[in-house]
């Protein structure tokens, strides 16, 4: 019986393959959709998107306090005075204006 040396194309294609799927997977693992560097991007989104509710949270609150200042439970009336000259352009006769 004889044999011959030549190289088994089998195991080479098999190999091959093997490395090309490994490399896909690890390039999707990393680059992908759900890929780690994504996970770093929706994690600074997530960030900046809790700095800005926090800032709109502030506003609403300021503006929760001023409407409550001006309810009928609860009047200040330097508030009221101040609201209504702004909106009525009305001066005060001991009040001097410098623009």
């Amino acid at each position: 019986m004889t044999r011959t040396a030549r190289p088994a194309l089998g195991t080479f294609i098999f190999f091959a393959i093997a490395f090309a799927l490994a490399i896909y997977f690890t390039f999707a693992a990393v680059q992908g959709d759900y890929g780690l560097f994504r996970r770093a991007e929706i994690d600074a989104e997530a960030q900046d998107l809790a700095q800005q509710l926090a800032a709109v949270q502030a506003e609403v609150d300021e503006m929760e306090n001023l409407t409550r200042r001006l309810s009928d439970d609860y009047l200040d009336l330097d508030l009221l005075d101040e609201q209504a000259r702004r909106m009525l352009g009305v001066l005060r006769s001991d009040e001097i204006v410098i623009r």
